[in-house]
């Protein structure tokens, strides 16, 4: 369990700059438009975009009951 929390320190801190970054851009380019320029525009736009991105969905650890059907070939094809 020690080796869980060494490598997540270091994540969420990493998080935590980059999430600070995109918050200095954003607010840069509402408050001060007249003096911002492409870097704070991309890295705006860019940590939009992340933010579609479906992070939540993962792989599944162990294998369904579903899945074992579709590999077997018990479920037939309907075309």
């Amino acid at each position: 369990m020690a080796g869980r929390g060494a490598v997540l320190v270091p994540v969420v801190a990493l998080g935590l700059v980059v999430g600070g970054v995109w918050w200095w851009a954003v607010l840069r380019l509402l408050l001060v438009p007249e003096q911002s320029g492409a870097i704070e525009g991309a890295v705006a736009a860019g940590g939009w975009g992340l933010s579609l991105l479906p992070v939540h969905v993962t792989a599944a650890r162990g294998v369904t009951r579903a899945s074992r059907r579709r590999r077997s070939g018990a479920v037939s094809d309907p075309s």
